[in-house]
């Protein structure tokens, strides 16, 4: 599952300058985009997602095996942040909380939970548990200072993590004392900023940062002990906010939140979890072995106190550079209990008797999406610390800018798209569970009810948009409005897409003939022109400089409140550090203009209004949902789909072991058997169902 993030690479991951500390929401998502297929070429699917059920494999001893084709940058879960880096940090750390099979928060490490509406504190009472070396000998017992030394080592910016902006703008105090230590480090080494800026550092450890153009800002010395994280003692830890954020809960399911044995992180520094050796564990596995380019062996961990529902005795990582070529082989013969069944072999798979019964599919993500978004800001550009270069000149940018502040026009194409005709490219087989008429995918949350968020508020009144025929009176409205503003037809529109990314360049085809079929249909409307961007770095050379006027977006949601949502598209007054939308900016900038750019600060207030909302759930859910449908309504993004699950042959049941729309509950293999065959699609529709 988390292969994905080779194509669909999060921002999170690391969009940290060199020499600069930046806020949440200069920690941009990636997403590229793209396309819908999951399954990343040359990579097999993870066992997460997890599961298992029906009948365990026999023997005493269990071993599920499945290869891995992508070597770890490094096995310590406290900097890295993708799949396999985080094999370690999934099976053999625990987490506060956890997630049961129907992605409901249930004890993890702590016990019980409180929450201080007053001093914006979360104080989580511990169990007894202990640490683990790679022989299962005991370390030591888990405390609660192990989270806080955990979390000070996260924030070194000398150990460079790629999720402190998984803490930094929620835990109090983790952003200055961040920023501090980057501009502190800048000083001690020299350090001069692309842009010119320096820094300089006195006896008193004030930091001085000197702009380019000669203007100061100080940063007084900032210690550790000003981050709102303590150890009252050794079995009760805090939390302190910045604000109430109804999401904490979840989010403490990601690596960033997970302790690690404090003796150990402060011998070891840099070389901590470097080896098998060097790797402390409290999961329901320890890291028995590893050695690179050869294989990981983890062993079910006797102390761990959820020991009894762990079934499988031994998870072997077996690497194999072609594992998306011989995994379905070795599947055949049996020597290993996952592979993703590529769409190049899916056919022959499902036409032969001997193998249509073992294929089945990864369990669908809920925390990720896919929509269609219009470039706003369609011209070079200057942000704090980044410029655009816009639209090029022969796609005729003054002409799309005319366009794209017509809601006519956006409406046309909302009304003109047809979902499933893009995702019947990567599921050619049941396309229509995966497509949207919402951003947030069903399933990612519910209110206090149990009713699901997609069904709250403005979203209940949303269904397929999909209507030839009121896409034809949008378009002809827009054509009389656009007339009139001097635009000309057909109004070109830069279409990019990734070739690294297999089938995306199908998907915009099939794209490109759907919906000029229906809008040219008695008048040249529009001209879709697909253009292939480069295979590297796609994201920084094509969406952050906004060089395309539409492209299929992918988003990964951060945690589970509707509040993560909103972050592709929303922008606080000023602030020129998001890169997904430019909605506010043009609108600040008088770009978006006239109506639309009514419709854009309609939003943004029902965004901010929403994220008011704290105390009443039920209340904050459909203030969200209201400003979604808003969104989507009048077509400032239209949505897509969810990803397509990629086909497996799997000895696991998937719909059994935990699972969340975020974090690393989903991929842990707790409480799943091994069983006996490999499940079949009809099987796997029944353990659906029977969950």
């Amino acid at each position: 599952m988390w292969f994905r993030c080779l194509f669909f690479y999060k921002e999170r991951k690391r969009f940290f300058m060199m020499h600069h500390a930046f806020s949440r929401r200069q920690f941009l998502k990636a997403g590229g985009a793209a396309a819908l297929s999951t399954a990343a070429a040359g990579l097999l699917s993870s066992c997460g997602g997890s599961a298992a059920g029906g009948t365990a494999a026999t023997g005493d001893s269990t071993t599920y095996t499945v290869l891995y084709a992508r070597q770890p940058a490094t096995l310590n879960y406290l900097i890295c942040s993708a799949d396999p880096d985080l094999y370690h940090g999934t099976h053999c750390v625990d987490t506060l909380v956890e997630y049961d099979s129907r992605g409901k928060i249930r004890e993890g490490l702590a016990t019980s939970w409180d929450w201080d509406a007053d001093t914006l504190t979360w104080t989580f009472h511990l169990r007894d548990e202990n640490w683990v070396d790679y022989t299962g000998a005991v370390l030591g017992p888990v405390t609660a200072q192990d989270f806080v030394d955990a979390l000070a080592y996260l924030l070194n910016p000398d150990y460079a993590s790629g999720t402190a902006s998984l803490v930094t703008p929620y835990v109090a105090g983790a952003e200055d004392y961040y920023n501090y230590c980057v501009w502190r480090n800048n000083a001690q080494n020299g350090t001069v900023a692309e842009d010119g800026t320096t820094y300089t550092i006195d006896a008193a450890g004030t930091v001085t940062v000197t702009a380019a153009d000669g203007s100061t800002t100080t940063c007084p010395a900032v210690d550790f002990s000003s981050v709102g994280v303590a150890a009252v003692d050794e079995h009760t830890l805090t939390y302190t906010l910045n604000y109430d954020f109804p999401g904490f809960l979840s989010l403490l399911n990601y690596a960033p939140f997970e302790p690690a044995y404090g003796p150990m992180l402060a011998e070891l520094g840099d070389q901590f979890c470097t080896s098998a050796e060097t790797a402390c564990n409290c999961g329901a596995f320890y890291l028995a072995e590893y050695t690179p380019l050869e294989s990981w062996v983890m062993k079910k961990n006797p102390e761990n106190y959820d020991k009894d529902s762990v079934y499988i005795d031994t998870i072997r990582y077996i690497y194999n550079q072609e594992a998306l070529i011989s995994g379905p082989e070795m599947v055949r013969r049996g020597e290993i209990d996952q592979a993703t069944i590529s769409s190049d072999i899916l056919d022959s798979w499902l036409a032969d008797d001997t193998t249509k019964d073992m294929v089945s599919m990864e369990r669908p993500e809920t925390g990720k999406s896919y929509f269609y978004f219009f470039n706003f800001l369609p011209y070079a550009h200057q942000f704090h610390n980044w410029n655009t270069t816009g639209v090029d000149a022969q796609y005729e940018p003054d002409n799309w800018a005319k366009a794209i502040n017509s809601t006519n026009f956006r409406r046309a194409f909302l009304y003109a798209i047809n979902p499933s005709v893009t995702l019947a490219v990567t599921a050619p087989e049941g396309y229509d569970n995966y497509k949207l008429h919402t951003i947030t995918p069903p399933s990612f949350c519910a209110n206090s009810k149990g009713v699901d968020y997609t069904e709250c508020g403005g979203l209940a009144n949303l269904s397929d948009f999909f209507d030839e025929a009121k896409a034809k009176e949008y378009r002809d409205a827009a054509v009389e409005e656009l007339t009139a503003a001097g635009v000309t037809f057909p109004i070109k529109i830069q279409y990019p897409y990734n070739p690294a990314v297999v089938d995306w360049d199908k998907q915009c085809q099939v794209f490109k003939q759907q919906v000029e079929a229906v809008l040219n249909d008695g008048f040249d409307f529009i001209s879709i022109i697909i253009t292939q961007g480069p295979s590297d770095n796609f994201l920084n050379a094509v969406r952050r400089v906004g060089a395309y006027q539409l492209m299929s977006y992918y988003w990964g949601a951060d945690y589970s409140d509707p509040e993560t949502e909103v972050y592709p598209f929303y922008q606080e007054a000023g602030d020129r550090g998001t890169c997904y939308s430019f909605l506010r900016t043009g609108v600040e900038d008088g770009i978006v203009t006239g109506e639309t750019a009514d419709l854009v600060m309609q939003y943004m207030s029902m965004v901010e209004n929403a994220k008011t909302i704290t105390e009443d759930l039920d209340a904050r859910y459909e203030a969200f949902a209201d400003a979604e449908a808003f969104l989507i309504e009048n077509a400032l993004v239209i949505p897509l789909g969810m990803p397509v699950p990629p086909y497996i042959a799997t000895r696991l049941n998937l719909w059994e072991g935990q699972y969340a729309p975020t974090g690393l509950s989903t991929n842990r293999l707790k409480g799943v058997h091994i069983l006996d065959h490999y499940v079949s699609m009809e099987e796997y529709n029944q353990n659906r169902d029977a969950r």
